[in-house]
Protein backbone atom coordinates (compact mmCIF):
# COMPACT_ATOMS: atom_id res chain seq x y z
CA UNK A 1 0.00 0.00 0.00
CA UNK A 2 1.26 3.46 -0.90
CA UNK A 3 2.04 5.62 2.16
CA UNK A 4 -0.89 7.93 2.89
CA UNK A 5 1.28 10.78 4.16
CA UNK A 6 4.14 12.16 2.09
CA UNK A 7 6.16 14.51 4.27
CA UNK A 8 8.20 17.09 2.37
CA UNK A 9 11.05 18.70 4.26
CA UNK A 10 12.33 22.09 3.19
CA UNK A 11 15.39 23.30 5.16
CA UNK A 12 14.52 26.88 4.23
CA UNK A 13 11.21 26.85 6.11
CA UNK A 14 12.44 26.42 9.65
CA UNK A 15 15.79 26.39 11.42
CA UNK A 16 16.86 22.94 12.53
CA UNK A 17 15.31 21.08 9.64
CA UNK A 18 15.39 18.59 8.15
CA UNK A 19 17.14 15.90 10.23
CA UNK A 20 15.38 16.50 13.54
CA UNK A 21 11.93 16.65 11.96
CA UNK A 22 12.67 13.60 9.81
CA UNK A 23 13.46 11.52 12.89
CA UNK A 24 10.35 12.78 14.68
CA UNK A 25 8.14 11.89 11.72
CA UNK A 26 9.74 8.49 11.24
CA UNK A 27 9.12 7.68 14.90
CA UNK A 28 5.47 8.70 14.37
CA UNK A 29 5.10 6.16 11.56
CA UNK A 30 5.65 8.28 8.45
CA UNK A 31 6.98 6.03 5.69
CA UNK A 32 7.68 8.48 2.86
CA UNK A 33 9.78 11.65 3.17
CA UNK A 34 11.14 14.02 0.54
CA UNK A 35 14.03 16.43 0.82
CA UNK A 36 13.21 19.56 -1.16
CA UNK A 37 15.87 22.26 -1.15
CA UNK A 38 15.72 24.50 -4.19
CA UNK A 39 17.97 27.26 -2.87
CA UNK A 40 21.15 25.53 -1.71
CA UNK A 41 24.21 24.41 -3.64
CA UNK A 42 24.50 20.84 -4.87
CA UNK A 43 27.16 20.21 -2.20
CA UNK A 44 24.82 21.31 0.57
CA UNK A 45 21.87 19.31 -0.75
CA UNK A 46 24.11 16.25 -0.99
CA UNK A 47 25.21 16.74 2.63
CA UNK A 48 21.58 17.17 3.73
CA UNK A 49 20.57 14.00 1.91
CA UNK A 50 23.45 12.04 3.44
CA UNK A 51 22.44 13.22 6.90
CA UNK A 52 18.83 12.21 6.33
CA UNK A 53 19.84 8.78 5.05
CA UNK A 54 21.86 8.29 8.23
CA UNK A 55 19.07 9.53 10.51
CA UNK A 56 16.45 7.38 8.80
CA UNK A 57 18.59 4.23 8.60
CA UNK A 58 16.95 2.61 11.67
CA UNK A 59 13.48 3.13 10.14
CA UNK A 60 11.78 1.64 7.11
CA UNK A 61 11.33 5.07 5.54
CA UNK A 62 11.74 5.82 1.85
CA UNK A 63 13.69 9.05 1.35
CA UNK A 64 13.10 10.87 -1.93
CA UNK A 65 15.32 13.69 -3.18
CA UNK A 66 13.65 16.47 -5.16
CA UNK A 67 15.01 17.32 -8.62
CA UNK A 68 18.37 15.54 -8.38
CA UNK A 69 18.59 11.85 -9.31
CA UNK A 70 22.38 12.01 -9.09
CA UNK A 71 22.27 13.19 -5.49
CA UNK A 72 19.60 10.62 -4.67
CA UNK A 73 21.83 7.78 -5.87
CA UNK A 74 25.08 9.09 -4.40
CA UNK A 75 23.55 9.76 -0.99
CA UNK A 76 21.83 6.40 -0.72
CA UNK A 77 18.31 7.82 -0.88
CA UNK A 78 15.59 5.61 -2.32
CA UNK A 79 14.21 7.75 -5.09
CA UNK A 80 13.85 11.07 -6.85
CA UNK A 81 10.97 13.40 -7.63
CA UNK A 82 11.09 15.41 -10.85
CA UNK A 83 9.08 18.45 -11.87
CA UNK A 84 8.12 19.79 -15.26
CA UNK A 85 11.46 21.59 -15.70
CA UNK A 86 13.64 18.73 -14.49
CA UNK A 87 14.85 15.59 -16.25
CA UNK A 88 12.14 13.56 -18.00
CA UNK A 89 10.97 10.53 -16.06
CA UNK A 90 12.79 7.96 -18.17
CA UNK A 91 16.07 9.87 -17.98
CA UNK A 92 15.71 10.08 -14.21
CA UNK A 93 14.90 6.35 -14.19
CA UNK A 94 18.13 5.60 -16.03
CA UNK A 95 19.94 7.03 -13.00
CA UNK A 96 17.57 5.87 -10.25
CA UNK A 97 17.02 2.25 -11.18
CA UNK A 98 14.49 0.02 -9.36
CA UNK A 99 13.87 -0.49 -6.52
CA UNK A 100 14.37 3.29 -6.31
CA UNK A 101 11.25 5.30 -7.07
CA UNK A 102 10.76 8.07 -9.58
CA UNK A 103 7.86 10.44 -8.97
CA UNK A 104 6.65 13.20 -11.26
CA UNK A 105 4.65 16.41 -10.85
CA UNK A 106 1.61 17.15 -13.03
CA UNK A 107 -0.74 20.10 -13.29
CA UNK A 108 -3.23 19.20 -16.03
CA UNK A 109 -4.88 16.23 -17.72
CA UNK A 110 -2.37 16.08 -20.57
CA UNK A 111 0.50 15.82 -18.13
CA UNK A 112 -1.27 13.13 -16.10
CA UNK A 113 -1.79 11.06 -19.25
CA UNK A 114 1.84 11.50 -20.22
CA UNK A 115 3.00 10.52 -16.73
CA UNK A 116 0.77 7.46 -16.80
CA UNK A 117 2.59 6.21 -19.90
CA UNK A 118 5.98 6.43 -18.21
CA UNK A 119 7.69 4.22 -15.63
CA UNK A 120 6.91 6.73 -12.85
CA UNK A 121 6.08 5.02 -9.58
CA UNK A 122 3.63 7.74 -8.56
CA UNK A 123 2.12 10.93 -9.94
CA UNK A 124 1.84 14.13 -7.94
CA UNK A 125 -1.14 16.36 -8.75
CA UNK A 126 -1.51 19.96 -7.71
CA UNK A 127 -1.60 22.48 -6.34
CA UNK A 128 -4.96 21.34 -5.01
CA UNK A 129 -5.34 24.52 -2.97
CA UNK A 130 -3.43 27.78 -2.78
CA UNK A 131 0.01 27.27 -1.29
CA UNK A 132 2.69 29.46 0.23
CA UNK A 133 5.38 26.78 0.02
CA UNK A 134 6.46 27.70 -3.52
CA UNK A 135 7.73 31.04 -4.73
CA UNK A 136 5.98 30.75 -8.11
CA UNK A 137 3.19 28.20 -7.70
CA UNK A 138 1.24 26.78 -10.61
CA UNK A 139 -2.46 27.63 -10.89
CA UNK A 140 -4.70 25.86 -8.37
CA UNK A 141 -6.32 22.76 -9.88
CA UNK A 142 -8.83 21.96 -7.13
CA UNK A 143 -10.56 18.79 -6.01
CA UNK A 144 -12.50 18.40 -9.24
CA UNK A 145 -9.31 18.00 -11.20
CA UNK A 146 -7.98 15.52 -8.65
CA UNK A 147 -11.13 13.46 -9.13
CA UNK A 148 -10.67 13.63 -12.91
CA UNK A 149 -7.03 12.62 -12.61
CA UNK A 150 -8.08 9.55 -10.66
CA UNK A 151 -9.94 8.37 -13.75
CA UNK A 152 -6.85 8.75 -15.94
CA UNK A 153 -4.39 6.51 -14.11
CA UNK A 154 -4.04 3.56 -11.81
CA UNK A 155 -0.71 4.80 -10.54
CA UNK A 156 -0.70 6.17 -6.98
CA UNK A 157 -1.78 9.81 -6.88
CA UNK A 158 -0.13 12.22 -4.46
CA UNK A 159 -2.13 15.39 -3.86
CA UNK A 160 -0.06 18.46 -3.04
CA UNK A 161 -0.63 22.13 -2.36
CA UNK A 162 -2.16 23.86 0.63
CA UNK A 163 -3.51 20.69 2.23
CA UNK A 164 -4.40 20.86 5.93
CA UNK A 165 -6.13 18.61 8.42
CA UNK A 166 -9.39 20.40 7.64
CA UNK A 167 -9.18 19.58 3.93
CA UNK A 168 -7.42 16.20 3.99
CA UNK A 169 -10.58 14.10 4.19
CA UNK A 170 -12.04 15.72 1.08
CA UNK A 171 -8.72 15.22 -0.72
CA UNK A 172 -8.68 11.50 0.02
CA UNK A 173 -12.33 11.21 -0.97
CA UNK A 174 -11.53 12.84 -4.31
CA UNK A 175 -9.13 10.03 -5.13
CA UNK A 176 -5.73 10.78 -3.63
CA UNK A 177 -3.71 7.85 -2.36
CA UNK A 178 -1.48 10.19 -0.39
CA UNK A 179 -1.28 13.81 0.70
CA UNK A 180 1.99 15.72 0.49
CA UNK A 181 2.36 18.12 3.39
CA UNK A 182 5.12 20.66 3.91
CA UNK A 183 4.33 23.73 5.96
CA UNK A 184 1.61 22.20 8.14
CA UNK A 185 4.11 19.69 9.49
CA UNK A 186 7.16 21.94 9.69
CA UNK A 187 5.34 24.69 11.56
CA UNK A 188 3.37 22.45 13.91
CA UNK A 189 4.22 22.56 17.61
CA UNK A 190 3.73 18.77 17.62
CA UNK A 191 4.69 17.37 14.19
CA UNK A 192 4.38 13.76 15.34
CA UNK A 193 0.77 14.21 16.42
CA UNK A 194 -0.02 16.19 13.28
CA UNK A 195 1.39 13.37 11.14
CA UNK A 196 -0.61 10.74 13.00
CA UNK A 197 -3.75 12.83 12.55
CA UNK A 198 -3.27 12.88 8.78
CA UNK A 199 -2.74 9.14 8.66
CA UNK A 200 -5.81 8.56 10.85
CA UNK A 201 -7.93 10.61 8.44
CA UNK A 202 -6.68 8.47 5.54
CA UNK A 203 -7.50 5.28 7.43
CA UNK A 204 -10.99 6.56 8.24
CA UNK A 205 -11.73 7.49 4.63
CA UNK A 206 -10.35 4.18 3.38
CA UNK A 207 -12.59 2.23 5.76
CA UNK A 208 -15.64 4.20 4.57
CA UNK A 209 -14.84 3.60 0.89
CA UNK A 210 -14.40 -0.08 1.56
Amino acid sequence: MFPTLYAILDPNLKEGLPAKLAKTLAEAGVMLIQLRDKHSTACKVYAEAQELVSVLAPFDVRLIVNDRPDIAVMSGARGVHVGRNDLPVEDARSVCCPPSWVGVSTHNSKQVREADSTSADYIAVGPIFATASKENPDPVVGLEFLHAARQLTRKPLVAIGGITLDSAEAVFQAGADSVAVIRDLAMSCDPAKRARDYMAIAERVCSKLG
